[in-house]
């Protein structure tokens, strides 16, 4: 028994190790990138896994489409598929990370992530690999259906909370196991302030942090602490807190709902959440995030590869739309403001207004292709 919790208490020293050091890092961190600086923005396309190559492909039709005339390059990233992480054990492979780095920005299809009793090994999140490698700190998710006076946007920690070390948990003997939670002042005060500056940059005039700090009172605690504390600097917005479990059902309340604006969330729930406020807009297949850090920046699908589509031989009929939603995110980070507008305002005609095509996943409705085909075509339409 002696032997069995020295050896937990070693790995739990070289997990505080590991966190003592990311905070050192944090604290030594420059400012935010100005894409204006730049000779030439490099775009990173990321295939991913599944349905991933199909739908980035088309979202990448697209911004070649949008920027053909633009201070901007491609690079195509292969090489970020379940298989070769699993050929080296790795989330991500060296030379796939090496590749990222050069790049400004980053287009990401979704990534199969291995869980018990897959065939593959237990191998990190490649999500999750990549939002710490790159310090992508706050995922950035928009939801907005103006018939419903629903008009949201989830700030979400990415690189702390449960998700953190969720491969570095322990297991003490065959009855006990625990994982961790991290929480530091450092990144719970950045991913604060993003959500604030986001909020007076845009005119809001409510935060509402989400955590479960009457039961978690350490780490969600210190995170609705801080964002009380940056609230102080931001007169005339006002910052307000609920309980997770709340929130699920207060989201779905018609009355309340529509008083929630700008919301800051720790890791794991802001992962729960935002999948249910996705629904509100037409489910996970609509909706993308941005993952956002001071050097680098992700945009992305946040539905899964969808494995089961490829094996059918469906994976041309696969919905492009939330890629697509992340590619308008990309453009209005990296300065395209009006392109990105036009690109939001093409692809909301085309999935709720005229729908004039429908995508059904199977050869019943068009491909990802005629879809992004479609998409172009009404760019042009308001030109």
């Amino acid at each position: 028994m002696n032997k069995t919790i020295t050896n937990a208490q070693e790995k739990f020293k070289e997990i505080l190790f590991e966190q003592i050091a990311r905070v050192e890092k944090m604290k030594q961190s420059g400012d935010f990138i100005d894409y204006n600086t730049l000779d030439k923005i490099l775009i990173g396309i990321v295939g991913g896994d599944g349905i991933g190559p199909a739908i980035t492909k088309e979202a990448h039709r697209i911004l070649n489409f949008l920027l053909k005339d633009e201070k901007v390059e491609f690079i195509n990233i292969d090489g970020c598929t379940i298989e070769r992480r699993a050929q080296f054990n790795k989330a991500i492979p060296d030379d796939v990370l090496g590749q990222l780095k050069k790049c400004h920005v980053i287009l990401k299809g979704p990534t199969t992530t291995p869980r018990a009793g897959d065939e593959w090994p237990n191998i990190e999140s490649a999500n999750v690999a990549m939002r710490k490698e790159l310090d992508l700190f706050a995922n950035v998710r928009p939801v907005k259906v103006e018939e419903e006076g629903i008009d949201w946007t989830f700030f979400r920690e990415n690189t702390e909370g449960s998700y953190a070390l969720g491969s570095k948990g322990i297991n003490i003997d065959d009855d006990v196991a625990l994982d961790f939670c991290v929480t530091t002042t450092q990144g719970s005060e950045r991913i604060a302030c993003a959500a604030f500056d986001f909020a007076k940059r845009t005119g809001k005039t409510r935060v509402t942090c989400v955590t479960k700090a009457n039961v978690i009172k350490t780490t969600d605690g210190k995170f609705l602490s801080i964002c009380q504390q940056v609230a102080k600097d931001y007169p005339g917005i006002e910052l307000d807190d609920w309980y997770i479990d709340i929130m699920t059902a207060k989201l779905i309340d018609k009355k309340r709902r529509t008083q929630f604006q700008v919301l800051v969330l720790p890791n794991l729930y802001g992962d729960i959440i935002t999948d249910e406020a996705a629904e509100f807009q037409g489910g996970v297949g609509t909706a993308g995030s941005a993952n956002i850090g001071k050097r680098y920046a992700m945009f992305e699908a946040i539905h899964g590869s969808a494995p089961r589509m490829v094996k059918e031989g469906r994976a041309q009929y696969a919905d492009p739309s939330s890629i697509i939603r992340a590619a308008v995110m990309l453009l209005d980070h990296i300065g395209y403001t009006q392109k990105a507008k036009k690109l939001e305002m093409a692809l909301d005609i085309c999935m709720y207004k005229e729908k004039r095509l429908v995508i059904t996943g199977r050869d019943t409705g068009v491909t990802g292709a005629e879809f992004a085909d479609y998409v172009m075509e009404t760019i042009k339409g308001l030109s």
